[in-house]
């Protein structure tokens, strides 16, 4: 079996993972964000980053209501450990939005990672819609580093800086899952047969991806009912056809 997945939290899973194991950590964890008020931040997830109108069908989860110092601290301890997991010139890849964006980078950087760029997801003019005067909110961002030195990749890249790639609801397993193909454009920081961490896996997205292009995967989830849906997605990906690569590179 090419994938390993825990159910419990991220940080007393990621202590018994061998040192310098890993070839990447993808991560996609709670933003704590939506807000700009500390009541903003606490309210359930579903009434921040869902659009109104919109039926929830998906359910809620826990760990997004950290106010910014709290998160900041949390995200570098569960860093420090992504990063003692990942291999020398390895790669550490974190979700972020807007809000979080510089207390991400922090983070990144106090967890003992060489902090090496952004890489923004564009989610297209689809995105949610603000009112008007405003600019749209329709990118989040991948803040990236590499444990010590960065070495040239004999496999691949450069990889795309920018990648522009449209929400499908019928790929979201999560209220703030990611698309399958821009997961699958991340993996490929790791070489053929290399292993990805994923210490939020949510609905296994970033699984599904590693199995669609030959990664290895080890998943983390704190959440019972998600848990089981990545293990149902991960194990039923067998078919590449189901999910055919999209170009990802900016228009």
């Amino acid at each position: 079996m090419n994938y390993t997945l825990h159910h419990g939290d991220c940080l007393e899973v990621m202590r018994s993972i061998p040192t310098s194991s890993v070839d990447a950590v993808i991560a996609d964890p709670p933003y704590s964000s939506g807000g700009f008020t500390r009541s903003d931040r606490s309210a359930d997830p579903a009434a921040k980053y869902v659009q109104t109108g919109v039926d929830i069908v998906r359910a809620s989860f826990s760990g997004d209501n950290r106010d910014g110092r709290s998160w900041c601290y949390w995200m570098a301890l569960w860093i420090s450990e992504a990063c003692r997991i990942v291999k020398k010139s390895g790669y550490i890849l974190i979700f972020t939005d807007w809000r979080q964006l510089p207390l991400a980078s922090d983070a990144l950087q106090a967890g003992g990672v060489v902090w090496r760029g952004i890489v923004p997801w564009d989610k297209t003019e689809a995105a949610r819609s603000p009112h008007t005067g405003y600019f749209r909110h329709q990118c989040e961002y991948v803040v990236w580093g590499t444990r010590g030195v960065s070495t040239p990749a004999a496999w691949g890249g450069p990889w795309p800086g920018y990648i522009r790639l449209g929400v499908n609801l019928a790929d979201k397993h999560h209220m703030t899952g990611k698309p399958t193909n821009l997961m699958r454009q991340l993996v490929q920081c790791v070489p053929p047969g290399g292993t990805v961490l994923d210490p939020f896996m949510g609905s296994g997205t970033t699984g599904v991806a590693c199995r669609l292009e030959d990664r290895k995967f080890i998943g983390i989830e704190m959440d019972r009912g998600y848990y089981e849906t990545a293990e149902r997605r991960i194990l039923q990906t067998t078919k590449i056809e189901d999910y055919p690569l999209l170009a990802l590179a900016a228009d």
